[in-house]
């Protein structure tokens, strides 16, 4: 029987969450102000927040008015997100892979390099088909993923922080097809060291244009940040999509 797969485990992990979300929180609520100032939404748009963790950017969508639907494959996130649910926001355990509701939301959303982490290009063809089969006719479909040019530039190979007196030693390195970086964790709650590896597809804009389009999804803006300046294939930190259901 094979082992679960890498973000199984680290997704549970609590220090997963302590390493990347903790940060300030009206940094988040700055981006999601300005993506709905972008994208204009309808009042009571129905939204689907697709591996959204504990729920971050769902809690702040659902505060506009929105009616938010969370879906992530961490049963503590989501069992975590579950203590935010009210009449509009509600978070379910579900794999991106398998389809869920049908025909359904006005809007979808992928944050924060949430894609890529799949074995087989099969699983993530079959993540963006899930994704479009969500969508009303006209539906848009938003991902924010790493720009693989700049990253691969920009690459910092060994790094070291400390986040609440637990110490995380990162090492990060890349082959022609994924990015990948070890994570070491002493924690002197535990008795020894953990590690957990991390595993990204390096999936270019003309890699998702084709996977968009054979979902029936076209792209139809391109940013490179979350302050929405231009996409420039080397200059640029993000891959910021927005595509529209045909």
């Amino acid at each position: 029987m094979s082992a679960a797969p890498w973000f199984k485990n680290w997704f549970n992990s609590p220090y997963y969450h302590q390493l990347y979300f903790h940060r300030d929180v009206a940094e988040a609520a700055a981006f999601i102000d300005r993506l709905i100032t972008h994208l204009q939404p309808l009042p009571a748009s129905e939204m689907l927040d697709v591996a959204c963790g504990k729920g971050r950017h769902s809690i702040l969508l659902a505060a506009k008015g929105f009616n938010v639907t969370g879906i992530d494959i961490s049963e503590d996130s989501i069992k975590e997100a579950k203590v935010h649910e009210r009449e509009n926001l509600q978070f379910y355990l579900h794999d991106m892979r398998l389809p869920f509701w049908i025909n359904y939301f006005d809007y979808a959303f992928n944050f924060f390099t949430s894609f890529g982490y799949f074995a087989t290009r099969r699983e993530h063809d079959n993540s963006i088909r899930t994704i479009a089969q969500s969508l009303k006719p006209g539906g848009i479909f938003v991902l924010d993923y790493l720009n693989v040019h700049y990253a691969e530039d920009h690459l910092v190979h060994i790094s070291e922080k400390k986040v609440d007196d637990v110490n995380y030693y990162i090492t990060k390195w890349l082959d022609e097809t994924h990015f990948y970086k070890k994570i070491v964790v002493e924690d002197d709650e535990t008795d020894e060291p953990m590690e957990y590896i991390e595993k990204v597809a390096k999936f270019s804009l003309g890699d998702f244009t084709d996977m968009f389009a054979y979902q029936g999804l076209q792209i139809q803006e391109v940013f490179g940040d979350y302050q929405f300046n231009s996409y420039d294939v080397k200059k640029s930190p993000r891959l910021l999509m927005i595509a529209r259901k045909v």
